[in-house]
Order: structure tokens, then sequence, then C-alpha cells
């Protein structure tokens, strides 16, 4: 079992997280990775381990976390395959971006109760 927290938001993963995750160097890891120069986002592929859907070229690779444990369970034949991703601890700006929602959900609910 391996337990990685998410680089992510959304609770993906960067190619540094994957490389810890699977015990392998980082150019095994790219060589893994299916992409293509001609393609943003290449058809899915069960052999390669398949990032997910980019907007840019110069994006990160991010992967979901599913997508790392069936590519490791199912191509590399790692077994037991269990990723954890614990959660990222809120900072400051997390905080303070959750009190403001918080602040105009209230506003939202008075004006609408106004109306």
């Amino acid at each position: 079992m391996a337990t990685v927290e998410p680089t992510e938001p959304g609770g993906l993963l960067d190619i540094d997280a994957v490389q810890k995750l699977l015990h392998r160097s980082r150019a095994s890891v790219y060589r893994y990775i299916n992409t293509d120069r001609r393609l943003l986002n290449p058809p899915y592929n069960p052999q390669l381990l398949n990032p997910e859907y980019r907007q840019h070229k110069r994006e990160p690779l991010l992967f979901h976390p599913n997508e790392v444990a069936r590519f490791a369970r199912d191509v590399l034949d790692l077994k037991p395959v269990i990723i954890e991703v614990e959660p990222r601890v809120p900072d400051r700006t997390e905080e303070l971006l959750s009190a403001i929602l918080a602040e105009l959900q209230s506003i939202h609910q008075t004006l609408k109760a106004k109306v």
C-alpha cells in the first residue's frame, strides 16, 4: 500500500508522485506514459499509463490515482496495489477562500429571501 499527498486540488498526481508510487526512475515513468507529439490527448491505451485530459501542451501531465493503480496492477503486475490519497491540509489561503464563500452564500440566501 502506498500513500501520497495529491499535487493538485482535484486529487491528481504529478510525475514525481507516480514515480514514488511505482518505485521506478523518472525516465521509465516517461516511457510508460501514453503521449504523442502530434496529439495533445491521444486515445486511451490499456498498455500505457494514460494522463488526464489537457487543454494545452504546456500543462503538466497529471494522473488519476485509479489510473496509476490500474496500470501498476494490469501492466506492471504489481500486487497488491492500493493507493491512498491523503487529503491536503488546508492552508491559510484555502481557509480564507472558504470563509469568503460561506459569506457570499449567506448574502445570496438573504437576498433570495427578500425577493
